[in-house]
């Protein structure tokens, strides 16, 4: 991706990009001993799958098709071979699409406060399949779960720390989102969005309900209920030593993994704990303005020393969980006028 001071950006789907036969089926192994799988030589910069300029005025790239980078400007797939981009749609680039898409003349704080935002598209597909699920179930099956599927509908869909509904929908979710087939490819595993729309069409009507019960079942097992607030049990540690402990300090948090859409990540598990600790998603972030001088706000996990006894070592956490970004000090005379100390290298 590019930007630059003038107001221009650009997009290439890759950078080094052989042209084949697009007749081969690329996302599989072919055979390398016939002539047919050679290269034939390379593309250039302008037939690779790019975006100039686009008039939506954004570009996104959440690690998926670049068919849908920019909205309704969007590169037609119809122009480039299959072999080009294999990646299919996640929830979280059709999150990003929607909030990009008519947002104009946004400022950095506008910018770091869509980056931030928790809504999780994957269940406007999953939820509404429960449902009607629920819908057709026995009437014995409706009382057991009457409570539970109110707080689901009730749900504006948003994670957050004081929620019931994200510890229910995540714990419902990700048992969903493990009855996807295994997929037979790399690529087949990146079409999160259609995966999922196939897998409901499988089910037909049957199995969310268990996955339900079975959720319920775990946390009034683990917590004693199933009424859990999110930030309870999720959240922030760096232990010095590598090892999480519930009787530790940590922060909660509330947000989930993007699997279910989110676009500030924050993927977590038990660690032989009762409560989940986060251990993957995003890391460094920053937003950026370019000009006459360039301006750039970041945050990233915890902090920036490995040393636990520094101020640093997790300084930036709540930053990072709440979307409170620094200035970045790019510029010598800001990076000497808030610098801690100084040396000259070998005295």
């Amino acid at each position: 991706m590019y930007a630059d001071d003038q107001g221009n950006i650009a997009f290439w789907y890759g950078n080094f990009m052989p042209k084949r036969d697009p007749k081969l089926d690329w996302t599989q192994p072919v055979d390398g001993s016939i002539a047919a799988t050679e290269w034939q030589g390379l593309h250039p910069l302008d037939e690779i799958v790019h975006v100039y300029n686009p008039a939506t005025g954004f570009i996104i790239n959440c690690n998926s098709t670049p068919f849908t980078s920019s909205g309704i400007s969007s590169p037609d797939k119809t122009k480039y071979p299959a072999y080009m981009a294999p990646d299919g749609q996640n929830y979280r680039a059709v999150n990003a699409i929607h909030l990009f898409s008519g947002a104009k003349n946004i400022t950095m704080d506008q910018l770091i406060t869509k980056g931030y935002d928790q809504y999780l598209t994957a269940f406007d597909v999953l939820l509404p399949a429960l449902f009607k699920e629920y819908e057709h179930a026995p009437d014995s099956i409706k009382v057991t779960l009457k409570e539970p599927v109110q707080v689901l509908q009730q749900w504006d869909r948003r994670s957050a720390m004081a929620s019931v509904a994200t510890t229910l929908a995540n714990e419902w979710g990700t048992r969903v989102m493990q009855l996807l087939p295994r997929a037979q490819s790399a690529e087949q595993g990146t079409y999160q969005t259609e995966r999922v729309n196939a897998l409901l069409v499988a089910l037909n009507n049957k199995g969310l309900l268990n996955a339900l019960t079975e959720s319920i079942k775990n946390l009034q097992t683990r917590y004693g209920d199933w009424k859990i607030q999110w930030g309870d049990i999720n959240r922030y540690q760096r232990p010095a030593n590598g090892i999480f402990d519930d009787n530790a300090p940590s922060i909660p948090v509330g947000q989930v993994s993007s699997v279910f859409g989110e676009l500030p990540s924050f993927v977590s598990r038990t660690m032989n704990t009762k409560k989940r600790y986060g251990y993957s998603g995003n890391s460094f972030i920053a937003a950026v303005e370019f000009g006459p001088k360039v301006k750039a706000r970041s945050i990233m996990t915890g902090g920036q020393s490995t040393d636990p006894q520094s101020p640093h070592f997790t300084d930036q956490a709540e930053g990072y969980i709440n979307g409170k970004f620094k200035d970045v000090l790019f510029y010598k005379a800001d990076v000497l006028k808030h610098a801690e100390k100084t040396y000259h290298p070998g005295e």
